[in-house]
């Protein structure tokens, strides 16, 4: 058996767009043996006069009739659930009991229909509840499924075991309504911080082809503040906008995610990371009290970072600067700064020991002016 003919039986079965990775599995050829075999077979259904075509969608490929013969195959075509309302299905029966309200900012206005359809099929339920409607499988959902009984929990599982076989994490987010997230290397300690486990990691401001793919699913992208304009060209999804000059910006970072992703952080894991943070911001403000020389902040990056310290400033002060030499309006930043703070690009390590150099980097810096 051939890889050729496992993928072409693979497109065929799963009557979707299919990922390079899942054929890669399943066929358990290297990268290049398959996308050479798919390359092949898509020439061989175009050379042939056949009613068939494979699409190419971004290293996701389809088997598909020609746009030309569709409108004949109605007649004969399975009168099954579509895609799109197997999907709206699929995040009823994970998310159960769920408000029609809350379905309905997850997939859309197009989901009522769907969902007047299922309700009509007899595979979802749907109740009053308050302003909205509560929605729920049934027992003909079990049947029609070969579930064993209609079980919340054990349909919980067997969508999770069903979608693990026939796809990837990315595709298992899309069915049952979780959101994506892609985030850039610099944040990606930021994950941790709150304990999100789920995420892919790309450079957003130069992506690569594979990037660009992982970007593109994403529905929610972390970069630095002041990126979205670059970013956007590259992405549909949310954008969130990080600072991560203070111990601050970090706690806020923190609670902006916990905000906006609330199913996928972890409450104890975010409490414990504000909780570190404070504690190392104490000890650098109890360290900068005994400090009397006053400086001279040459940027607002700076300025901050001095204010948290509650520095002294002065125009006759330690001038500080940060260490990217030329601004983008084309000004010598560094020029006559007597202590410079390291900024991201020249410093290595989780976003938290980044912000304790720049800290430690005036500290030190000025440990040197001492009468």
């Amino acid at each position: 058996m051939s890889e050729l003919e496992i993928i072409e039986a693979a497109l065929f079965a799963a009557g979707r767009a299919v990922s390079l990775e899942k054929l890669t599995k399943i066929t358990g050829k290297p990268k290049k043996t398959v996308l050479s075999a798919i390359q092949k077979l898509t020439e061989i259904y175009s050379s042939r006069g056949s009613g068939i075509e494979i699409l190419d969608l971004e290293e996701r490929y389809v088997m598909q009739v020609k746009p030309e013969y569709s409108d004949l195959m109605r007649e004969v075509a399975p009168k099954e659930l579509s895609t799109p309302k197997l999907r709206t299905l699929s995040m009823i029966a994970y998310h159960q009991p769920l408000l029609q309200s809350d379905l309905i900012d997850m997939r859309g206005s197009g989901a009522y229909d769907h969902i007047k359809d299922l309700v009509e099929r007899g595979f979802v339920e749907s109740v009053p509840c308050g302003r909205s409607r509560q929605l729920s499988t049934t027992p003909l959902f079990a049947d029609y499924f070969g579930l064993k009984r209609n079980d919340p929990k054990a349909i919980k599982e067997k969508i999770l075991d069903l979608l693990r076989s026939q796809a990837g994490q990315s595709e298992i987010n899309l069915w049952i309504g979780k959101k994506t997230i892609a985030v850039t290397p610099m944040y990606e300690s930021l994950m941790s911080m709150c304990g999100i486990r789920e995420y892919s990691v790309a450079n957003a401001y130069s992506p690569s082809k594979e990037e660009i793919s992982r970007l593109l699913e994403a529905d929610v992208v972390v970069v630095s503040a002041g990126y979205s304009d670059t970013v956007r060209q590259y992405c549909d999804g949310e954008i969130l906008e990080m600072h991560s000059t203070t111990f601050e910006d970090l706690i806020e970072a923190i609670a902006l995610l916990a905000e906006e992703l609330p199913d996928e952080v972890d409450s104890k894991t975010v409490e414990k990371s504000i909780k570190k943070i404070r504690e190392t911001r104490e000890r650098y403000v109890s360290a900068a009290v005994l400090i009397e020389k006053k400086v001279k902040p040459a940027t607002e990056m700076v300025s901050r970072i001095v204010n948290d310290l509650s520095l002294g400033i002065s125009a006759e002060g330690v001038l500080i600067a940060p260490d990217y030499g030329v601004s983008k309006s084309g000004v010598k930043i560094e020029k006559g700064a007597q202590i410079l703070i390291p900024t991201h690009r020249s410093i290595e390590g989780d976003l938290l020991q980044r912000v304790c150099a720049k800290y430690d980097s005036i500290l030190e810096g000025l440990e040197k002016f001492k009468d």
